[in-house]
């Protein structure tokens, strides 16, 4: 499970390269293990959602952890299955940066599914733990290491979340270290966009696009480079694939839904096809790539 070797570093809390941000925590790590670059332990954007995220989860936090890297913010989240890990590679596609933090040794690679984004984060960003080198992953320390998240990052975004949902600990550690909130709305009949409708009744920030993201992230006090986000191909911007991350459908719907012929419609879909952006089913429909 052990991963290759670059730049390890301990980090003790009377350093002064200890994180200033982890000190908002009632308890924070006593020392801090580190493979990669120490300089970008500073406050990024939290990107947190379900481990059994559906499609539009996916693509939501592809979009939204893609256009923010891209603008200069680091991404941190736990390199879990699910919307954490497509966040996190959406970042790395983007040229961003971003930060894993683990519930086990930052040189274990666990998730397993995760082992080739970990290698390219230890050896271009940073991995993060409080354990011990070779600590195994247990229950315990991943709800431990969701304080870290939250101090981590100036406003963490919670892109779907079912209730009850572990995701809810990560907003209420960012709440109690000072940190915006925000949340990604879902349909009402989805199961697994109660969490996040949920948060945004309590007071979280909805983020419906970029631009909302964007003033979340400057009053969160993050620097955002507008030159470099008007640079970004984003993700899910045309409306074909908008109506894609809502739901699969069929061409001939999707010409109906967007008003247009059905032969832009099929051109379009050809060309996300080869991109690999999109997927055709067996009864003919069309839906957003899932896998991340």
């Amino acid at each position: 499970m052990k991963a290759s070797k670059y730049a390890r570093h301990e980090i003790d809390i009377d350093e002064p390269s200890y994180p200033e941000c982890l000190l908002d925590l009632s308890d924070p790590p006593s020392t801090l293990y580190v493979i990669g670059d120490i300089q970008l332990l500073t406050p990024g954007l939290g990107v947190i959602g379900a481990r059994k995220a559906t499609p539009y989860g996916l693509q939501i936090a592809r979009r939204f952890a893609g256009w923010a890297a891209a603008c200069g913010v680091t991404i941190v989240s736990g390199a879990a299955i699910g919307c954490d890990r497509a966040a996190q590679l959406s970042a790395r596609d983007s040229g961003g940066a971003s930060v894993a933090v683990l519930g086990c040794g930052a040189d274990v690679d666990y998730p397993a599914a995760s082992r080739e984004l970990l290698t390219d984060l230890r050896q271009n960003c940073a991995v993060v733990s409080e354990l011990p080198w070779g600590s195994p992953p247990t229950r315990w320390a991943f709800a431990k290491r969701n304080r870290i998240i939250a101090a981590l990052s100036a406003a963490v975004l919670v892109v779907e979340a079912g209730l009850p949902s572990g995701t809810f600990s990560t907003a209420d550690f960012a709440l109690d270290v000072g940190r915006d909130v925000l949340a990604v709305p879902g349909s009402i009949n989805h199961p697994e966009s109660r969490g996040a409708n949920r948060l945004i009744r309590q007071g979280a920030t909805p983020v419906t696009d970029v631009s909302e993201l964007g003033d979340a992230l400057r009053q969160a006090g993050l620097a955002v480079d507008r030159e470099s986000c008007d640079a970004v191909v984003r993700i899910g911007n045309d409306p074909l694939e908008r109506a894609l991350i809502a739901d699969a459908m069929r061409p001939d719907d999707l010409a109906r839904l967007l008003d247009c012929d059905i032969m832009t419609v099929a051109r379009r879909l050809g060309e996300l096809e080869m991109a690999g952006m999109v997927v055709r089913y067996r009864d003919g429909r069309y839906g957003m790539n899932s896998t991340a």
